[in-house]
């Protein structure tokens, strides 16, 4: 990593935790017997004070979806074990869009993909992770279904609690940490575009689905969720609340980062807690949904979006913005839209060196150690 651009000074967030709800680890394979099948959801293990924890890892809270949670996850549980993914939910194409429609259950696609970025490193973690994603071949009624997206409905089914049978399932595959989704109910995306239709480029559309909006023609201006002001899931605002940082992205902007900020609850939580706010920007603008977008302009839709969440650190690929895939990017420009945001910008190496526009785990973990130490940590982690 090469450094950072200061923004504005941190102030010491360091909060007493002690007497805040529970919240399980759902870490572990479940024990013979009744455990393994019985319907409750797995005991909670306690919470430890801010005073206990002082030279324990850090409490991270990561938002997102897809492959870009699954990049995020990946760097984070090198850092801490204390960590916690909450999931959009949203999606309404491939496997969890035919489950979301057939049995009216909240899509599994993303939430599984979390489950596995945080499999654990031994033969019994690394087998389910390559179970649960592995799909079913064939033009039959399983042809394309994800294993672990059937595993998670059945026990949807099973229990009646989406947050129960998440942690029984990372009981199972030994998950380091938590996945929760953002909100109990599905939810659909509907975005306005800009030239949506290629023969009126100035002309505004209603597109809606997330599957639709990721592929969009024209540019995405603003999206919102329906149904509108959903719910969000209790333990998903604990965990914002509770963390002592957040992270946000990376990932497709409009359809899996930006959703976290139209959940009412969560929104609110996200403004309200003690945790310093970590945004990690992409790699490269996306196809479709974000095509001829600037560093800059992915901040100014956040800020549009969420006007009062403030940030404390902004993570960017150095090559990313110095005629990578952003081209020679300003970065007078973007360092100022990042101080808009209350925000340091942090430039790093993070990408993988084959060329594509993915992150390396140990480059964007190393990358963020480096922001945890130097912007206001909470306890001795090392």
């Amino acid at each position: 990593m090469t450094g950072y651009v200061p923004g504005r000074q941190f102030q010491n967030k360091t909060a007493d935790r002690s007497g805040a709800p529970a919240r399980s680890t759902a870490t572990g394979r479940p024990r013979s017997g009744a455990a393994r099948t019985g319907p409750s959801r797995p005991h909670p293990a306690p919470r430890a004070s801010h005073a206990a924890r002082t030279n324990q890892a850090p409490r991270i809270t990561a938002l997102g979806g897809g492959q870009g949670l699954s990049a995020s996850l990946s760097a984070l549980r090198r850092l801490t074990t204390d960590l916690t993914a909450v999931v959009t939910v949203a999606d309404d194409g491939g496997s969890s869009g035919r489950l979301r429609e057939e049995l009216g259950v909240l899509p599994p696609g993303d939430l599984r993909k979390a489950l596995a970025a945080l499999c654990g490193d031994d033969d019994w973690g690394r087998t389910w992770s390559e179970v649960i994603q592995q799909r079913f071949t064939g033009s039959g009624e399983l042809g394309g279904h994800a294993v672990g997206n059937l595993l998670i409905v059945a026990l949807w089914e099973k229990l009646g609690d989406p947050v129960a049978a998440l942690d029984w399932v990372g009981r199972l595959l030994n998950v380091q940490g938590r996945v929760l989704p953002m909100s109990a109910v599905p939810l659909d995306i509907e975005a306005v575009v800009r030239g949506h239709d290629p023969a009126f480029p100035a002309e505004l559309a209603a597109v809606r689905g997330q599957a639709n909006v990721a592929v969009t023609p024209g540019t995405v201006q603003s999206v919102r969720l329906l149904p509108d002001e959903p719910p969000a899931v209790p333990e998903a605002v604990t965990a914002v609340r509770e963390a002592d940082w957040v992270v946000l992205g990376p990932g497709s902007w409009f359809t899996s980062v930006l959703p976290h900020l139209l959940v009412p609850e969560l929104a609110k939580a996200l403004v309200e807690t003690r945790a310093r706010r970590l945004l990690t920007l992409n790699l490269a603008p996306q196809p479709g949904e974000t095509e001829g977008f600037t560093p800059q302009r992915h901040l100014d839709v956040i800020a549009d979006h969420a006007p009062a969440l403030a940030v404390d650190a902004i993570l960017v690929d150095e090559r990313a913005v110095t005629g990578g895939a952003f081209g020679q990017a300003d970065l007078a420009g973007l360092e100022k839209a990042a101080e808009r945001m209350g925000a340091a910008l942090v430039l790093g190496r993070v990408a993988r060196t084959d060329g594509t526009p993915r992150h390396d785990p140990e480059l964007l973990a190393a990358a963020y150690d480096r922001i945890f130490r130097t912007h206001g940590r909470i306890g001795t982690w090392r």
